[in-house]
């Protein structure tokens, strides 16, 4: 029966979260929606819908006011860019009070005690962060997967004689994501005056990657002292060929080592809290008593220390 009731509960939190995540975050696309439907069939849109779709405006600009500043936003802004979510800073920072509140509220249900609400609201207040970082990660080795497409694309433009825009013009046509958003990005700061070393200047900024930063580099250099452009990026090309093919003999050469971090990190925090589901009585005193308490912080301490020396040793750069 217990177990029935935190199913429930696990997914009535679940549509919850989803719910207020429609709700406050994809405000603004569900606001152009209405607007075009509005717009296009030429009805009245209604009081009680407008006010709520006010209110959620008005509680983002106060979010913004109140809990950015001006380096902070910048900050945030560079980093959800980089993700390609659709979502804005003040956004991210009520969701990160949502999800604390969620997870401190389904751990404490869940356990019946007040500590488990402090750790549900630190992981829940985690989580979009660790979110974020993920999809970062995710896009930008996917633009590096498709990097070297990308620039043969260009070298066989740049042959055919098509000048260097038209050659990311062709990229945008043949590219998927997210290399087709960046280049279109590009395209159109060109088109709104930027110059080309400011534009690619960007993409750097939006996309900190080594292998793009070699390409962007070149470019910029041909412009100066002159070349054959087409030369320089096929060499760049092969380059970022072997190099990718480096790291994945090195991901695969350490990916034991890498798993067996993850599982001596979370392999005590999962079976105390399995332990304490089952008899929270027998585990107790870890969390009560002054002794138990500095045995659950030296844990805690050793196997953040042993998780740190086991990604080092298993992060090789090349």
């Amino acid at each position: 029966m217990i177990y029935a009731i935190s199913a429930f509960f696990l997914l009535t939190a679940f549509l919850l979260f989803l719910s207020l995540f429609q709700r406050v975050f994809l405000s603004d696309k569900r606001l152009e929606k209405r607007i075009e439907q509005y717009l296009s069939s030429g009805t009245k849109l209604d009081r009680k819908h407008y006010d709520l779709m006010v209110y959620y405006q008005m509680t983002k600009q106060k979010v913004r006011k109140k809990m950015l500043t001006k380096e902070k936003n910048s900050k945030l802004e560079t980093m959800l860019r980089r993700t390609g979510l659709p979502i804005k800073p003040e956004e991210y920072i009520m969701f990160q009070w949502i999800a604390a509140g969620l997870g401190g509220s389904l751990l404490f249900l869940l356990t019946g005690n007040f500590f488990f609400i402090l750790l549900g609201f630190m992981l829940g207040f985690m989580f979009p962060r660790w979110y974020v970082k993920k999809k970062q990660k995710e896009r930008i080795n996917k633009f590096n997967e498709g990097l070297p497409d990308m620039i043969s694309t260009i070298v066989g433009s740049l042959r055919a004689g098509f000048s260097f825009q038209q050659a990311l013009k062709a990229v945008v046509e043949e590219a998927g994501s997210p290399i087709k958003e960046e280049m279109d990005s590009v395209i159109k700061e060109m088109q709104y005056g930027a110059s080309l070393e400011d534009s690619l200047n960007d993409l750097k900024e939006r996309m900190p990657s080594e292998d793009l930063d070699l390409m962007i580099q070149a470019i910029l250099i041909q412009r100066q002292v002159g070349g054959n452009l087409a030369t320089v990026l096929d060499r760049i090309v092969q380059t970022i060929r072997e190099r990718t093919k480096i790291h994945r003999q090195i991901s695969s050469l350490t990916a034991q080592g890498r798993l067996s971090g993850i599982v001596i990190g979370l392999l005590p925090i999962i079976l105390a809290f399995v332990i304490y589901l089952i008899e929270p009585e027998y585990i107790g005193t870890l969390f009560r008593h002054p002794i138990g308490i500095a045995l659950t912080v030296a844990g805690l301490v050793s196997g953040i220390i042993g998780f740190t020396l086991i990604r080092k040793i298993t992060s090789i750069e090349v």
